[in-house]
């Protein structure tokens, strides 16, 4: 030992002295302290008076030649340390009895018992004693089960009493960690480090004020904690790991005490293979499916955490790429929840008549199908039972006279036949591998798939809903385009008719002739565009252009003209807006066609094309029967309602959802008697696009 070691010690204990002594004096002086959980409270303040009882000793001992200082340190530091795995222990021991941290509890005071007596042989016998290493070994296993503790508490609580325990869980977990060094030094050499005991004192002077922090929040994390199974089964992690670490630790010493001048090469070789198995243990699925079982069969009353579970099922069902995989989300979620490392989805097909292979995860694709009348449909759609292939072999009368179809069979390692049932429809199955590990299918097992599937099979049934009514949508939309083509064919086939009858007394007039291949033409071209628009959508092949009012209004002169009537032109300005020119030109047509209707020969039906606030206005108005205001504002633009005998009521609803399309809108001012007036706005389209609009002229 150097003589800076030792002033490091000296100073070290001495402070850590000095701080436990002020500590214990204010919680001997604090009333209040000993309130709420009294076992735990006391168990505290002992921890620290035993703790002042052991710096001071280890302080003496600096200066003592004597043994006896030495193992009254020994014993007093084995004291504090019992009365710290009290504290812990009392804090984290569940409400139920028979779980995990019971069995850490009886497990801790045997070993804390064991070590006293080993520690009182040692302190007959001397440091030569026998009994040293097996000493070395059990208190290397008090600070390995004080992390446990720690891990315990800090894992249960909830959040706003986890800020109130940080610091003692803090504080002791640093102490937990010296000493798992400081004793696996000991346990290795057969000596304690002297550098590493000298720092004791400054690693625990350094921790008290994060004890002394969380003394002061005591209120809060001072109770009665009920611990969760994942904590359980993180700190059986942690405590299996230990001791591992504590048998290849004395199995290593053991051969370097008898291993005479190889003792050291095998004593590394072993270190080196034991380190080297427990990574393949840790990365090995099948045995963390085994430890699972273990768990639950032997520390749990409830083999499963049916919260965990469920919430980890249905986040699967409902990740973003359910959508596209439902199946395969399906099948992983029923699989991992059994530990089974593959299965596979069997729904109906289209026609319904035959169940067959939907989606597989780690199993071989099946070609064969299974009719849905078949003997395993029928078997699953009236019991809801789950099959278990291994109880089917074993005992097939349990299932009565059902016979399983060959290709069942021929599946690698089959184990369960999990039904998806909503009501009495059942959607398919779910064919899982047997499991990594052995799971026993009993009754809670049994539930708890049986739950589980019958949410996988309202998720199916849900997602096959969606998807019916996305079909039945496309069917509207396309039905809704049907009606609006339908509409434009009738004022085509109208158009027609009326040349037609023209013909009997004009079809030896040439100029009548032109026009009539004109207009024939012209239907033709129309009728291809809607049949296009048909196919491909409710918009018109192309892109929005610009388009000049002023022909479109001529043209629908002339149409009024042949039909015998007379449109008016009360104002044309020379204004353009964008839009597609062959829906526009529908639009307002369809808005002449209407003023026309429902005028009389001999009444007003007039057009206006003007600005208005940057704006386009075309106005259509007519002296006719006009509308109610209980019409205009409930059925005017509600497709499939009209005022005339003939109307199918679908032009103004396309009318009114283009111009909105476009950013403009429709104003109607009507009156029973007094005729209507339509003011179509719409958006102004820019001076600079003359050439554009001279081009399409051209053309």
């Amino acid at each position: 030992m150097t003589a800076d070691s030792a002033d490091i010690a000296i100073y070290g204990f001495a402070a850590a002295t000095l701080l436990h002594a002020v500590f214990a004096a204010l919680l001997l002086r604090d009333p209040a302290f000993d309130v709420g959980n009294r076992l735990a409270s006391r168990a505290f303040v002992g921890a620290v008076v035993a703790s002042v009882g052991w710096v001071l000793a280890s302080l003496i001992d600096q200066f003592s030649p004597y043994v006896a200082t030495t193992q009254a340190a020994m014993a007093l530091d084995w004291l504090r340390y019992g009365l710290w795995l009290l504290f812990l222990s009392v804090l984290v021991q569940p409400v139920q009895s028979g779980v995990l941290p019971g069995g850490l509890t009886t497990t801790a005071l045997a070993l804390w018992l064991a070590g006293a007596l080993l520690l009182a042989l040692l302190t007959a016998g001397g440091q030569g004693s026998r009994w040293l290493p097996l000493w070395l070994l059990t208190a290397l296993s008090l600070p390995v089960l004080g992390l446990v503790f720690v891990e315990q508490l800090f894992r249960n609580l909830t959040e706003d009493a986890r800020w109130n325990a940080k610091p003692v869980c803090l504080g002791l977990a640093s102490l937990f960690v010296f000493d798992i060094y400081f004793y696996s030094e000991a346990v290795l050499f057969g000596r304690f480090d002297a550098d590493a005991g000298h720092v004791r004192g400054v690693v625990h002077a350094l921790a008290l004020p994060l004890i002394f922090v969380a003394s002061r929040r005591r209120a809060d994390w001072l109770g009665r904690l009920q611990v969760s199974r994942r904590a359980a089964f993180y700190s059986a992690s942690l405590l299996l790991v230990g001791g591992y670490l504590l048998f290849v630790a004395g199995l290593g010493y053991a051969v370097r005490a008898f291993g005479g001048d190889w003792g050291r090469a095998m004593q590394l070789a072993l270190l080196s293979v034991a380190l080297l198995l427990l990574l393949v243990l840790m990365l090995s699925a099948s045995l963390r499916a085994r430890l699972r079982v273990f768990l639950g069969k032997h520390f749990f009353s409830y083999r499963y955490d049916y919260r965990e579970q469920w919430l980890r099922f249905t986040s699967m069902l409902s990740s973003p790429n359910a959508a596209q995989d439902v199946g395969g989300l399906v099948v992983r979620g029923l699989a991992d929840m059994l530990e089974s490392p593959g299965g596979s989805l069997w729904t109906r097909g289209a026609a319904g008549t035959a169940y067959a292979q939907a989606a597989r995860w780690n199993l071989p694709a099946v070609g064969d199908s299974e009719p849905a009348d078949g003997a395993l449909a029928s078997y699953l759609r009236s019991t809801g039972w789950i099959i278990d292939l291994d109880e089917y072999r074993n005992a097939p009368k349990h299932y009565g006279t059902l016979a399983l179809p060959a290709w069942l069979w021929s599946g690698p390692n089959l184990w369960l036949v999990i039904p998806l049932s909503v009501h009495d429809d059942l959607l398919g199955w779910v064919l899982l591998a047997r499991p990594r590990a052995p799971v026993q299918m009993n009754w809670e097992t049994r539930d708890l798939v049986k739950t589980a599937s019958r949410q996988a099979a309202g998720f199916l049934a849900q997602m096959h809903a969606t998807e019916a009514l996305l079909e039945l949508r496309k069917f509207e939309a396309f039905n809704r385009m049907s009606a609006f083509v339908v509409h434009d064919l009738k004022n085509i086939v109208t158009q027609l008719s009326l040349m037609l009858k023209n013909a009997e007394r004009l079809h030896a007039n040439p100029e009548f002739q032109q026009d009539m291949l004109l207009t024939v033409q012209s239907s033709l071209d129309k009728m291809k565009r809607l049949m296009l628009q048909l196919r491909e959508g409710a918009t018109p092949p192309g892109t929005a252009a610009g388009v000049e009012l002023e022909p479109m209004v001529r043209r629908l002169q002339e149409m009024a003209r042949a039909r015998g009537r007379e449109l008016q032109v009360r104002q044309l300005s020379r204004l353009a807006t964008r839009g597609h020119e062959e829906r526009l030109e529908r639009v307002l047509g369809h808005l002449v066609q209407n003023a026309l209707d429902a005028t009389a020969e001999g009444g007003e039906v007039w057009v206006a094309v003007q600005r208005q606030s940057g704006q386009v206005l075309v106005e259509v108005g007519d002296s006719g029967v006009g509308m109610s205001d209980e019409f205009v504002q409930t059925r005017l633009f509600r497709p499939f309602n009209s005022t005339k005998e003939s109307g199918m009521g679908i032009g103004s609803h396309e009318s009114l959802q283009y111009v909105r399309e476009l950013g403009g809108q429709i104003e109607v001012d009507s009156q029973p008697g007094r005729g209507t007036v339509m003011k179509v706005l719409l958006p102004l389209f820019d001076s600079h696009a003359e050439p554009e609009l001279a081009a399409r002229s051209a053309a």
